[in-house]
């Protein structure tokens, strides 16, 4: 994971990456100091989302919700990719849409839960189906949570820190 820090000259801090990729900090003031531990307190926590959704506005809307809460987001409008993401990004957590082009999101959803590496992972479906069947059979995929759009923020929030065991 990258991170890029944007430091004033006037803090008497200097960043610099070895061959190896290690990064040295030196940091020559109190406030850079601080400023660093703040940094690293608030972004070393930072949970990932991955957010699995082929309606731009929809899954920018819940991207929004989700960094106003803290998230980091990952997104893909289609399915086809979302597997080579999950394994190579390895996020917390993953915000699913169950009509997708190519492969639904619940063949998806069943995939994470054969892959050894992606079993854990726990998936709230976002999605516009919302028969009684359909919610059945998504959370006998895997979902942890299923909810039917349209979706408020107060909602996804609780939905995620549930699925997350941080509600």
């Amino acid at each position: 994971m990258s991170r890029y820090f944007l430091i004033s000259k006037n803090l008497d801090c200097h960043l610099d990456n070895d061959k190896k990729g290690f990064l040295t900090v030196l940091l020559q003031t109190p406030l850079a100091h601080s400023l660093l531990l703040c940094y690293l307190y608030f972004h070393m926590n930072e949970k990932t989302v991955l957010i699995i959704e082929d309606e731009e506005d929809a899954a920018e809307l819940f991207a929004e919700m989700m960094r106003v809460s803290g998230f980091r987001v990952l997104k893909t409008s289609s399915s086809a990719p979302a597997l080579t993401m999950l394994t190579n990004d390895k996020p917390d957590i993953v915000i699913l849409d169950i009509m997708m082009p190519e492969i639904s999101g619940l063949d998806v959803l069943r995939e994470m839960r054969r892959d050894p590496n992606l079993k854990d992972i726990p998936v709230v479906v976002v999605s516009a189906k919302g028969t009684p069947t359909d919610i059945k059979n998504g959370i006998e995929a895997g979902a942890a949570t299923y909810l039917t759009k349209p979706v408020g923020f107060l909602e996804l929030k609780e939905a995620v820190s549930n699925a997350l065991g941080s509600g």
